[in-house]
């Protein structure tokens, strides 16, 4: 394949694609408003209404934040404050979250694409039907440095709400009582495309207070690409003649904490070491170190390794210092780039630093990719990056239209309140060994 031919069919195909999505948006409604999520009651807020999200879940947590649309990362969400029942004040998570690259590089080496900072990632924003924010909101958005400046208005962004199944389930210690509680979500959601691919960005806020971040690709498998060979790609169609070219996405978010309203955050990392039986013990013992990370990191997961951002501004009520727990989900690391090796980046905060690949923001001379932040500064206002892989070797399956394949991870909870924020009324005594009061 040509690179350059290849790079102007995925642009065109944006471009055209795009304006009469943007076209449609223009035109297409949101739900009834008897479908659309119910308000919560709001402190000061810190954006006017048209930019704000809240909604009190019918368990009785809610969720408030701003949001904005980016010319290149697309939405972003500032912010994000979470409130739980029992909470007299919702209590800061993130200052701004938002993705932070997505890069593609092709299996035989012929392209490689970074769809934010180079593709036209932003200005891919499709209109959502109704029917695919059911229950929900659909937002107007004036995309930035439209493909069609006559129509920059889509109808693109979604927040509505959703059940996830058991929040938790308890028999009681007597009698045949079982306490359990069905979790519900805030759902906010954009659908952007870039070529042929169409990546939905998903961000899930839980009633217990974890935050998903996942970004679904899905549409359509190039097929200017039908021309790999073995090894390089997978047959598509009848016989083995139309091979489609395998590669990586490689998903890039960008989170900065706002814990307690500070951004003084600490990280703090925590590794497992599990030891054969000492002589008269049953069984193995494990013990679990932690590590303070002072300076920027480049981290690698490793079985029972985590981090965990730390607030230096507030406690819950047990006395426990708030944090936030990254959970990562499934990866497949690329290793064909500095960037791309690690699964985690902790930087100090540049309001340059943007993009974890081919950032553009920052003053000739400064590296522009996020490996290369990595250089020893202390850590006193921490950045977080989280790379997440897909190796994409097509199948069958993915033809027509492509399933939604998905990558993201999350971040937990820990010790942002002194139990569960979901615990019923006849379980809020039980907090810690009995008789040591709540």
């Amino acid at each position: 394949m040509h690179p350059n031919r290849i790079r102007r069919a995925r642009r065109t195909a944006a471009v055209g694609l795009s304006v009469a999505a943007l076209a449609a948006g223009a035109t297409t409604a949101a739900g009834p408003a008897a479908a659309q999520p119910k308000q919560a009651a709001a402190p000061a807020a810190d954006c006017s209404a048209a930019y704000r999200i809240e909604q009190k879940l019918s368990t009785g947590t809610t969720w408030r934040m701003c949001w904005r649309y980016d010319s290149k990362a697309g939405l972003v969400l500032e912010h994000i404050s979470y409130q739980p029942k029992g909470e007299a004040a919702p209590i800061k998570v993130l200052s701004s979250a938002r993705l932070g690259q997505i890069d593609v590089p092709y299996d035989d080496g012929s392209v490689e694409y970074d769809d934010l900072t180079g593709f036209g990632f932003a200005q891919g924003l499709v209109p959502l039907a109704s029917a695919e924010c059911p229950g929900g909101t659909i937002k107007t958005v004036k995309v930035p440095d439209a493909w069609d400046p006559a129509h920059p208005n889509v109808n693109g962004l979604c927040t509505t709400t959703r059940s996830r199944g058991h929040a938790y389930r308890m028999q009681a210690d007597t009698g045949n009582r079982v306490y359990q509680q069905q979790g519900k979500d805030l759902l906010v959601y954009t659908v952007n495309k870039v070529g042929w691919y169409e990546y939905m960005t998903e961000w899930r806020f839980q009633d217990d207070g974890m935050i998903n971040m996942n970004v679904g690709a899905t549409g359509s498998l190039s097929p200017g690409d039908y021309d790999a060979g073995d090894g390089r790609g997978w047959p598509i169609g009848k016989g083995a003649h139309a091979y489609a070219t395998s590669h990586a996405h490689n998903v890039f978010w960008k989170l900065d904490f706002d814990l307690d309203g500070s951004s003084k955050s600490r990280v703090e990392q925590y590794d497992s070491k599990v030891s054969a039986p000492a002589h008269g013990q049953e069984a193995p013992s494990n013990k679990t170190t932690r590590t303070n990370v002072t300076k920027e990191l480049a981290g690698d997961s490793k079985n029972m390794r985590w981090w965990r951002v730390v607030s230096t501004a507030g406690k819950n009520k047990d006395g426990h210092a708030r944090s936030y727990e990254i959970v990562q989900g499934a990866t497949n690391k690329y290793p064909g780039h500095g960037f791309t090796k690690h699964d985690v980046y902790f930087t100090q905060y540049d309001k340059c630093e943007l993009f974890a690949s081919n950032n553009p923001g920052c003053a000739n001379g400064h590296p522009k990719t996020v490996d290369q932040w990595v250089n020893g500064q202390t850590l006193t206002n921490p950045v977080v990056w989280v790379n997440v892989g897909f190796h994409h070797i097509a199948r069958d399956e993915d033809q027509q239209p492509m399933p939604v394949h998905w990558q993201g991870f999350s971040i937990a909870p820990r010790d942002v309140t002194a139990m569960n924020p979901l615990t019923p009324a006849a379980l809020a005594d039980q907090n810690g060994q009995p008789g040591n009061g709540s």
